[in-house]
């Protein structure tokens, strides 16, 4: 089912989503859209912050202190990339040299509970962070679907709010989503995705996009518009009965293949062409345009992210290093604030959590 993870005709809209699935996307898209919120205005009562939306999270479903707001429950990867050159044509940036870039990576389901279930959600997420030489790094979250639920910072609040539990349930209500999804045409690509592409059986044989445009400089300072993935050698397998029934799968099975040896995908660059647009998140560009494989992302090994490397990290998708720039696309700078509230709070929570058990222990002694 998932013979061509950059074609658009995979995710093309079929049949109406009935109702009680709604209820599941509609939860679906609430985590892992809690990342893709707008830091300006907005005409409501309350102006539209990051810091709002945030705090609509945590009121949906708790605040669990030292943990991320969004995807709160992942495993750190380290490994590195190996560039190939094949797209220094197209951008300056050192990491598309024919050289080895040290990575930093997290997998994640999307959610704010860092106890969920592996299987509450079809959605997996992959962050990178690039170590370049010079001391520049790259900083990318993808995930396993190829286009957003919907195309602006506003439209996103309004999914949110009607995506917010039901005091009777616990749940979304189907009718406020059903009512959401009728207003908002441009959401059809994504449900169709959701859809027909059931969840994977690991974190490592899924495929991961960038979903927003980016822009590539090269060296004589042309722009080249461009969006990026991460397409894995593994190949796809669904999820399996038994898996469905275990909580935590996805981290067993990834250390169990691990244990085997390396994960490797390639990291393609799609090329847009002129009157592609790029501001649209919820758009996928025709598959004939210009695809670039541009090195070999591999995976060595993992750790628990209570201690791992990437515990620390803000995944923030607008830090880029020369020959890469944000596109206009509105949700890059509302991912980016967003990102910063979530990790001042919980990098404020570990070090209040260290200072107290600190304290504790000297009032032991």
């Amino acid at each position: 089912m998932n013979k061509n993870p950059l074609s658009p005709d995979r995710y093309r809209s079929r049949q109406p989503v009935p109702l009680f699935r709604l209820a599941v996307i509609g939860a679906v898209v609430a985590a892992m859209g809690g990342a893709f919120v707008y830091a300006s205005g907005f005409a409501a009562p309350q102006r539209l912050t990051p810091q709002r939306i945030v705090n609509t999270f945590e009121a949906n479903a708790g605040v669990h202190p030292g943990f991320r707001r969004n995807h709160a429950k992942g495993v750190c990867v380290q490994g590195y990339f190996e560039g190939n050159g094949q797209a220094s044509d197209i951008s300056s940036a050192s990491v598309f040299k024919t050289v080895r870039t040290p990575v930093v990576g997290r997998f994640a389901i999307p959610g704010s509970t860092p106890s969920a279930a592996d299987a509450s959600v079809p959605v997996r997420s992959l962050a990178l962070d690039f170590r370049l030489p010079d001391g520049q790094q790259w900083r990318t979250g993808m995930n396993n679907t190829p286009v957003f639920v919907v195309n602006t910072p506003q439209a996103f609040f309004a999914q949110l709010v009607a995506s917010q539990p039901d005091p009777a349930t616990g749940k979304p209500d189907p009718a406020k989503l059903k009512t959401f999804f009728a207003a908002h045409p441009e959401t059809q690509p994504f449900l169709a995705w959701i859809k027909d592409h059931p969840a994977s059986s690991s974190f490592g044989n899924a495929a991961y996009y960038g979903i927003n445009a980016f822009r590539a400089v090269d060296a004589n300072g042309k722009t080249h518009f461009i969006r990026w993935s991460v397409v894995p050698e593994t190949p796809y397998a669904p999820v399996t009965a038994e898996q469905k029934g275990t909580h935590d799968f996805l981290d067993t099975e990834l250390r169990d293949r691990l244990a085997n040896g390396p994960l490797r995908w390639h990291l393609v660059l799609t090329v847009a062409k002129p009157g592609d647009v790029t501001n649209d998140a919820t758009q996928a560009w025709p598959d004939d345009r210009p695809h670039i494989d541009a090195g070999t992302l591999v995976i060595e090994r993992e750790t628990p992210q209570a201690d791992g490397d990437c515990r620390d990290i803000n995944y923030d998708p607008t830090i880029l290093p020369a020959g890469l720039k944000p596109s206009d696309d509105p949700l890059l700078a509302a991912r980016s604030s967003a990102y910063a509230v979530s990790y001042n709070r919980r990098t404020h929570e570990e070090a209040h959590g260290s200072a107290s058990a600190q304290a504790s222990t000297r009032n032991i002694q």
